[in-house]
């Protein structure tokens, strides 16, 4: 029996990290090529495996001596079945690295884990096509074409199951239905441009309100991700009951636009501190933000600026 899949302890007012930019920190940082963007291909090799095991133990340390659990996200964002058909897996093979996949990171958990540090293990789905493009499939087909990954990883030990850089609330929504046949809560995370807004031109607050009337509300919980806080700060609107669904962030280091980003052959690492200072002001102005990590461009550093910032120390919470 999975866990914490029917009792998600992030929502329960600790604070909570995450990794980083795992594909931008290891392609660009260390120089390991990635097709199409995809992780998953690392636990191939035990000299990959290796990888994957020296990047989450340095995100885990960073959390010790704080008072914070951890959120460990799977190695699976391109792991459905067009990307899966780019890389030369079929639908057995794709379902073997999404159950490989949370394996290795129950054997993490089982390292790290604590009674005072839960650890949630969830896997990770990305968009069919393009993060930073809309996509064109109804929620019908979304619901369709996502369930073959959602059901392998709900037959797994993951407690979750995350839906990272989305730009279509019909593919939120498609997302969200699944993960309900399933019987596997899901988390949803939306990306926006420099205005704050979907690719499509559609608001956050009308993104998880959508989703959240189409499916009973159910998502466990919303975060933004693959952007930086000055794309949504202004976005954001305190004291609305919306703004009680988006539980965290997973900000990009850049403030460069997505068609920027893209054009870009070297990598923005931004400014650690000042993107920590921004997630303090974000946690003290919506309280309900309390799982924080990076994405895109970020890594150690900047998930060790914002824990120092955000995240309170063991010892001040014994004294």
């Amino acid at each position: 029996m999975p866990k914490y899949r029917h009792d998600l302890p992030q929502l329960k007012g600790k604070m909570f990290l995450t990794d980083g930019g795992m594909e931008t920190k290891l392609m660009f940082h260390d120089g390991i090529l990635l097709p199409h963007f995809a992780s998953f291909v690392l636990l191939e090799s035990e000299d990959g495996r290796n990888r994957l095991r020296a990047y989450y133990r340095r995100y885990l340390a960073i959390a010790r001596g704080r008072d914070a659990g951890f959120v460990l996200e799977g190695m699976t964002w391109r792991a459905n079945a067009d990307w899966g058909e780019e890389l030369g897996y079929d639908a057995s093979g794709l379902a073997d690295m999404n159950r490989r996949s949370i394996a290795f990171l129950e054997d993490l958990r089982s390292e790290w884990e604590q009674p005072e540090h839960p650890c949630v293990i969830s896997g990770s789905i990305g968009p069919r096509g393009d993060g930073y493009k809309a996509g064109l499939m109804n929620s019908a087909e979304a619901e369709d074409y996502h369930s073959a990954q959602i059901e392998t990883l709900a037959s797994t030990e993951a407690d979750l199951v995350s839906a990272y850089t989305l730009t279509n609330v019909d593919e939120a929504m498609g997302i969200a239905r699944a993960a309900r046949n399933a019987r596997m809560p899901c988390m949803i995370s939306f990306t926006v441009e420099t205005d704050g807004r979907l690719v499509t031109g559609r608001s956050l607050r009308d993104a998880i309100e959508t989703v959240d009337d189409q499916t009973g509300g159910y998502p466990a919980y919303y975060m933004i991700n693959c952007a930086h806080p000055t794309h949504f700060e202004q976005a954001l609107e305190a004291g609305e009951n919306w703004m009680r669904r988006i539980a965290g962030v997973r900000a990009n280091a850049s403030t460069r636009s997505h068609a920027e980003l893209d054009e870009s052959e070297t990598l923005d690492p931004g400014d650690p501190e000042d993107l920590a200072a921004r997630y303090l002001r974000l946690t003290r102005k919506f309280p309900a933000m309390r799982i924080l990590g990076g994405c895109c461009g970020t890594d150690h550093r900047h998930v060790a600026a914002i824990c120092e910032a955000c995240v309170p120390r063991m010892t001040a919470m014994s004294a």
